[in-house]
C-alpha cells in the first residue's frame, strides 16, 4: 500500500483510528466483492468483511506492523466467510444470484469447488495474488496450492469450456465480482461494534472469574479440615446365634410383666434378689 517515502512519512504521523479508517477505505469495498465470490451472498460478504476489521481493530498494534496489512485482513475476511459453522444457520445454503446468466452460471461451479480450491482461484485467478503468495496465505505448501488451482481450473473449464483462459477467467470473476455494488458500512460502526464486542466478552470473563473464584472459597469454606475414615459395611462373626424374632410372650414372662407392673417403680427391692 505504500510505495514511497513521502507517504512513509505521512503514515507514520497517522493517529491509529486514522490509519485504520484509511486501510478500510482502502481495502473494504474490494473485499466484500472477492467474499460474495467465496460465498455467493451478498449479507453474508459484508458480514465477514466486517468481522475481519473489528480483529483488526481489537489487534490492531499486531496489524499496523504487519507487513501486509491488507493481506492480514484479507485473511481474516475470506476465514469468516468460509466458516463451515454458516451451514447450521437458517438458509445457509440460500445464494444471491446476479441477473445475467453467464455469471450464474459461473457462481455455481464457484460454490460448487471445495472451500480451500475456491479460495485458492479467487486468491490467484481473481486477486491476482502469485502462487507463493497465494499458498502463505492460505497456509498451505506451494505444491499442494498449485495442485488445488489446477484442479479448481479444471472443473471450472469442464463446466464452462469458454473460460479455459486464464485471462477470461480473470475478466469474468472481475465481472462477477462487480455485478452489484455491494456498500460496506462506515469505518467508524465497525470500531464501535467491535469495542463493544471487545467490552462484553472482557466483562464475561472477568463475571467467569469472579464465579469460579467464589465456587471455590464456598468449597474451602465447607470442605472437611480432617480425614473421616468410612465406615466399614457390617459382616457376620462366626460361633454367635442367630438374633431371635420378635413374637408373643411366654406365660411366665406376662407374670413378671404383671409383677414388676404392681410394684414400686423404684426402690431396693427391685435391687435385692429374690430368694428361689
Amino acid at each position: 500500500m505504500v510505495t514511497d517515502r513521502h507517504t512513509d512519512r505521512d503514515t507514520a504521523t497517522l493517529t491509529p483510528v486514522q490509519a485504520f479508517d484509511a486501510l478500510y477505505a482502502y481495502c473494504a469495498p474490494a473485499l466484500v466483492r472477492q467474499t460474495y465470490l467465496l460465498t455467493g451472498r451478498h449479507d453474508r460478504a459484508r458480514e465477514a468483511v466486517e468481522h475481519a476489521f473489528q480483529q483488526a481493530w481489537q489487534r490492531w498494534p499486531e496489524v499496523a506492523h504487519d507487513r501486509d496489512p491488507a493481506g492480514w485482513v484479507r485473511a481474516a475476511a475470506y476465514e469468516c466467510a468460509l466458516s463451515p459453522w454458516h451451514r447450521f444457520r437458517p438458509g445457509g445454503h440460500l445464494t444471491d444470484p446476479p441477473p445475467d446468466p453467464a455469471d450464474r452460471a459461473l457462481q455455481e461451479v464457484l460454490l460448487e469447488l471445495p472451500p480451500p480450491h475456491r479460495r485458492t482461484l479467487v486468491l490467484y485467478d481473481g486477486v491476482g495474488l502469485d502462487l507463493p503468495e497465494t499458498a502463505a496465505e492460505t497456509e498451505a505448501s506451494t505444491p499442494a496450492t498449485a495442485n488445488r488451482l489446477m484442479h479448481a481450473r479444471e472443473a471450472v473449464a469442464e463446466r464452462l469450456p469458454e473460460l479455459a483462459d486464464t485471462a477470461e477467467l480473470h475478466r469474468r470473476l472481475t465481472r462477477l465480482a462487480a455485478t452489484e455494488r455491494l456498500p460496506a458500512v462506515m469505518p467508524t460502526a465497525v470500531r464501535t461494534t467491535g469495542e463493544r464486542r471487545t467490552r462484553f466478552w472482557t466483562r464475561s470473563a472477568i463475571a467467569f472469574t469472579v464465579t469460579i473464584i467464589g465456587a471455590t472459597a464456598l468449597t474451602l469454606r465447607t470442605a472437611p479440615t480432617h480425614y473421616l475414615a468410612p465406615v466399614s459395611p457390617g459382616h457376620s462373626v462366626a460361633g454367635l446365634p442367630a438374633a431371635g424374632a420378635l413374637g408373643p410372650l411366654s406365660k411366665d414372662a406376662l407374670k413378671l410383666r404383671e409383677k414388676l407392673r404392681k410394684e414400686q417403680a423404684a426402690g431396693p427391692e427391685r435391687l435385692v434378689p429374690e430368694a428361689r
